[in-house]
């Protein structure tokens, strides 16, 4: 079973940063795209930042020049990197990935989400 676990939320001032971490596990083959997405109360899900198994990096424009997103390979894990923080960054923040795994002795490829980390920014 595959399985997506966030860390790193928490509550900041505005103005200040926090980083996110989403490790997967499981029976993994490889893992193609991963992103993060967030979703603030009464709102829809939005996408913040991608980026595809060979590095390359795509931003919600609201984000660019404040929010970094990286990935370890080696490690199954994706990263956000948050600065500059603001009050309209407040939300839940998911994990996202496409993964190739085995099941039952077959291959296949899903999307896989995490179960959510809350950011908070406040003073």
């Amino acid at each position: 079973q595959v399985q997506l676990v966030e860390s790193g939320g928490g509550k900041v001032q505005p103005g200040g940063s926090l980083r996110l971490s989403c490790a997967a596990s499981g029976s993994i083959l490889s893992i193609n795209s991963m992103g993060w997405y967030r979703q603030a109360p009464g709102q829809e899900r939005e996408l913040v930042a991608t980026i595809t198994s060979g590095g390359s990096t795509n931003y919600a424009d609201s984000v660019k020049g404040r929010f970094t997103i990286s990935r370890d390979n080696a490690n199954n894990t994706v990263y956000l990197q948050m600065n500059s923080l603001n009050p309209e960054d407040m939300a839940v923040y998911y994990c996202k990935a496409n993964i190739n795994h085995w099941r039952l002795g077959r291959q296949y490829t899903n999307v896989y989400w995490g179960q959510g980390t809350q950011v908070t920014v406040s003073s």
